[in-house]
């Protein structure tokens, strides 16, 4: 299933926020080279981000979100939400 991340710039810092991008940037190269087809959307100066992936569970999808740099090392605050297509 998949499944969206609303990812916000938290109250740290730039410069502590920019020191783990590179390591953000790493992980999700490592989610699409684990199949999960990952996309990771854009950083505004002041804005956030999106990270879009398959996850097979919300617990699978918690784990995910969990494990990304700037979520273990709270520069950013975040929603999680299922991806849903309705068809007509």
């Amino acid at each position: 299933m998949p499944w969206f991340v609303k990812l916000e710039r938290g109250i740290v810092d730039k410069t502590t926020f920019d020191q783990y991008v590179p390591a953000h940037i790493d992980y999700v190269q490592s989610l699409i080279a684990r199949g999960h087809d990952a996309r990771s959307g854009y950083w505004a100066e002041r804005g956030g981000g999106m990270l879009l992936f398959q996850a097979s569970s919300l617990e699978e999808a918690e784990a995910i979100v969990a494990n990304d740099p700037l979520v273990q090392n709270h520069c950013v605050d975040y929603e999680l939400h299922e991806w849903r297509i309705v068809v007509q």
